[in-house]
């Protein structure tokens, strides 16, 4: 196959290839305006413009071919008209959202160089009956390359990979238009697909300007799949194809062989054309869209949710997240009514998605997506992966709903340990034996009539006693503190008991700051003299300790009280103060705290007290 055969197989199949994609192109932004408010004239003027361009080159390279008719000059001067118009297309297109004056400027100056270019090329046509006009193909060429300058210039922010799918289209063009305005003869395909076929990249350069979502699912793919398969029939046409018809010519001929040989080729391109479009779909969603890998965002939002602590953090996670990945100018979340239950997952539009979060009681919950850039569709692996998402939202929202409600209980039986424990400290108060009362009463009137400076003493010790008791409502209180009520209550009893009673106390220093359960040791202390001193003849000997030890890094609180007369826990399940006592101490520091009795007859009894210490001691959490 010669040159100038390869070239004008380069020719009529680029012209047909352009004429199918743009004459897709119109289809989708007529289609495409049944869905939309606003017609996209800039869209639907690349189309009309492509069309009139490639058309108008088949018809009369076909006619060229095939017949003798004589090429309308008008014909040619329109066709390369529109031509020209394209790369003012593609500068509007890089301006159309842009408040820049520059770029205003630029996109009236390329329109203005369209215009111009069309009038001589009118012109021409009219005045001379010559067209394309040479002039006009080379304004063209060296005002492409102006306005690709202009654009390097006046829109230096706009990031680098835009810059050079613009600057590629128009350079192309540039090329186009000056090889156009010369010889087309005697040249290699190579250099006609450059020439004639610019249209084709200023086409896609126009959709990945402002289009990448709205037509890249329907239109790229499609257009990519079509030139692949149309490069492909050619390169088996040129590479394959032609040596062996042409080995076919010089030796004896044999038409059926020719014709196996096309039919091959032609089963062999539907073959490879499956391959083909998923390379075209993989290209365009990886590429150009730069589709999110939907798989590692389930796993990657599964792994937030697991993190976040309420149902308005998942939420918000999704939002985030989804807006990112689909593109969205704006995401949030609402609550959803109760009745809506039977909504489907996924409700979507051109414009905006809502998803339904199928949680398992009320209130249930939807994210709204809206505003997706380049009228950007959904497809169904995306709807897949929000249907996925939305039920992995909702299974953490559930699993967040029950952890809250078993914290609320526990916070609840909690604050119900609190108050039993404080209305048992209140009932402490109140239990007070009145037996010491009376019996410190008598002690004051006997001491009266015998010894009256002694029986005032008697009477403030008591007063004190009483304040002290009565005042106290904290649930901890110092050491030092309870032993000063300690000894005021065993100062009345030595003025009742006098020499019958002897107190020994050992309490370290260091240990006096530690807060301590409120009246925690006096009614072990009232115990001790009651049963242990009251019941003996002889009397005895009531003795209060305390020690610190360490255990498992952990420093732990002893008090003892003990006596040397009666035993005073005779029957233990009867001593409200004891058992008091023992179940402040379960509620206050749970196993950590631990009540100990050694009682040994007509020797005395031991109670020994045992809880950690700590700045501030916590209630136990149930």
């Amino acid at each position: 196959m010669n040159t100038l055969n390869s070239a004008s197989l380069v020719n009529l199949l680029g012209f047909t290839v352009g004429v199918a994609l743009y004459a897709l192109l119109l289809v989708m932004v007529v289609r495409h305006r049944r869905a939309k408010t606003s017609f996209d004239v800039l869209l639907f003027a690349a189309a009309v413009l492509g069309l009139l361009w490639n058309a108008g080159e088949l018809f009369i390279f076909i006619t060229q071919d095939f017949g003798r008719v004589i090429i309308p000059p008008f014909l040619i001067a329109v066709s390369y008209s529109a031509l020209g118009f394209l790369p003012s297309v593609v500068v509007h297109s890089a301006w159309k959202n842009s408040e820049n004056k520059h770029g205003k400027f630029l996109t009236v100056a390329a329109y203005g160089l369209s215009f111009f270019a069309a009038i001589l090329h009118l012109r021409s046509a009219i005045s001379v009956a010559v067209a394309p006009s040479d002039f006009a193909l080379q304004v063209l060429s060296f005002g492409a390359i102006a306005l690709l300058i202009g654009l390097f210039v006046f829109n230096f922010r706009q990031p680098f990979e835009k810059k050079i799918v613009w600057a590629s289209a128009l350079l192309i063009f540039a090329v186009s238009a000056l090889h156009l305005s010369g010889d087309a003869e005697d040249k290699s395909w190579l250099v006609e697909l450059v020439a004639h076929q610019s249209s084709l990249p200023i086409a896609f350069v126009i959709l990945l300007q402002d289009f990448r979502f709205a037509f890249a699912d329907l239109f790229l793919k499609r257009a990519l799949s079509l030139v692949l398969v149309s490069a492909v029939a050619f390169g088996l046409y040129v590479f394959v194809a032609a040596p062996l018809l042409h080995y076919h010519e010089t030796h004896d001929r044999n038409d059926t062989q020719a014709i196996a040989i096309i039919l091959t080729l032609w089963v062999t391109t539907a073959l490879v054309y499956p391959k083909l479009h998923d390379f075209a779909v993989w290209l365009v969603d990886k590429i150009i869209l730069r589709r999110a890998n939907y798989e590692k965002l389930r796993v990657n939002l599964a792994q937030s949710f697991e993190k976040q602590e309420n149902s308005e953090d998942v939420l918000e996670t999704i939002c985030r997240e989804l807006s990112s990945a689909l593109t969205a100018r704006e995401a949030f979340w609402t609550e959803s009514r109760q009745t809506e239950t039977n909504l489907s997952a996924i409700n979507f539009t051109l414009n905006d998605a809502e998803i339904f979060i199928p949680t398992g009681e009320p209130p249930f919950y939807k994210i709204n997506l809206q505003g997706f850039a380049g009228g950007r569709k959904l497809l169904s692996d995306e709807i897949e992966m929000l249907e996925a998402v939305s039920l992995l939202a909702a299974r953490r929202i559930d699993a967040l709903r029950v952890t809250h409600e078993r914290c609320e209980t526990a916070i609840r039986e909690q604050e119900f340990s609190k108050l039993a424990t404080e209305a048992q400290l209140s009932a402490l108060r109140a239990q007070i034996n009145p037996h010491f009362l009376f019996n410190a009463l008598t002690t004051v009137g006997y001491l009266i009539n015998t010894s009256p400076d002694k029986a005032f003493a008697t009477l403030m010790k008591l007063t004190q006693l009483l304040r002290g008791v009565l005042s106290s409502t904290k649930e901890f209180s110092l050491l030092e503190d309870e032993m000063k009520l300690i000894e005021s209550y065993l100062d009345i009893e030595r003025a009742r008991f006098e020499e019958r009673l002897q107190v020994k106390i050992e309490i370290p220093p260091d240990s006096l700051k530690i807060r301590v359960p409120s009246l925690i040791l006096q009614p072990l202390v009232e115990n001790a003299v009651k049963h242990g001193i009251a019941e003996s003849s002889k009397g005895g000997e009531v003795s209060i300790s305390a020690r610190l030890e360490t255990q498992n890094n952990r420093v732990f609180l002893n008090l003892t009280v003990a006596n040397t007369g009666a035993d005073f826990v005779k029957k233990r399940e009867n001593s409200i103060g004891l058992n008091n006592v023992e179940q402040r101490l379960r509620n206050y520091y749970g196993d950590a705290a631990s009540l100990r009795i050694e009682s040994k007859k007509n020797e005395g009894t031991r109670v020994e007290l045992r809880f950690p210490t700590a700045s501030e001691p916590a209630v136990r959490r149930v």
